[in-house]
């Protein structure tokens, strides 16, 4: 009986959503966070009488056909890269993207990694770093003469260093865009890395035509959306109880069959 096996397909997609919506729901506070949705796809379909093949010799079209589906299969997790909410932190290294773009980050390893995550920091040298001590790039260096750091719209970071009267130019952010975002790989800690579905990265400065731009003292928060998780919750929770429930009534039959007598 396909039934069986098509409703525990359903069982096991619809835990696949769950688990989706939970990571959502779970990082509902982790800053710059994009939540994701399931996407699904039926499975082979068994014909039992092709659609358009002759029912005559005279040369009569089915109309319809005879197909029978065998269920479902988890085709991926789409990324939905909306604007999260700007939360004002008054934090002079806190810097949200207002519109499209990563932050450049560079790894241990020598390779690149993308966030919107903006909470930065200074490491032991004066550099801007992530929470994890991870170099931005291109890299810029607080001097410990600056008594304040200003990083305006277009990602020019000044200082008012402390005995002159000029600010002083520390340097320039840059931000990273790519044609297919959805495309990057999450590699957790608030970080993406390219793939060769997102395309190679375009970097530009914050403001340039396609890129967002920078609000200092603020930070970009999740764009989870609490009502519509919990929603889609109850929903993937109902599917589950149905699918459970065709194997259940599959299983009766089954039960109702084995004991006809001849």
């Amino acid at each position: 009986m396909r039934a069986l096996s098509i409703g525990a397909t359903g069982m096991e997609a619809q835990q696949l959503n769950v688990e989706v919506i939970s990571n959502n729901i779970a990082n509902s506070s982790t800053n710059g966070f994009k939540a994701s949705r399931a996407e699904f796809q039926d499975l082979l379909y068994q014909n039992m009488r092709t659609v358009g093949s002759a029912s005559s010799d005279t040369g009569t079209i089915v109309p319809s056909g005879l197909e029978v589906g065998l269920g479902v299969m988890p085709a991926a997790t789409y990324r939905i890269n909306t604007q999260g909410n700007i939360s004002v932190t008054n934090n002079t290294l806190d810097l949200a993207v207002n519109g499209r773009g990563y932050f450049q980050v560079q790894l241990p390893d020598g390779t690149t990694a993308y966030t919107r995550d903006g909470a930065l920091q200074l490491n032991q040298s004066g550099q801007i770093v992530t929470a994890d001590g991870y170099q931005i790039l291109p890299s810029i260096t607080v001097p410990t003469t600056a008594t304040a750091v200003t990083v305006n719209a277009s990602g020019q970071v000044v200082a008012t260093i402390s005995g002159q009267t000029a600010q002083q130019t520390l340097g320039q952010l840059q931000m990273a865009n790519f044609i297919n975002p959805v495309g990057l790989e999450a590699m957790g800690n608030n970080l993406l890395k390219q793939t060769d579905a997102s395309g190679s990265p375009t970097t530009a400065n914050p403001g340039t035509s396609g890129f967002g731009t920078i609000i200092q003292g603020s930070i970009e928060t999740s764009n989870v959306d609490i009502v519509s998780e919990v929603t889609n919750l109850i929903t993937a929770q109902r599917a589950y109880e149905m699918n459970s429930k065709v194997i259940t009534a599959a299983d009766q039959m089954m039960t109702t069959a084995n004991q006809v007598k001849n």
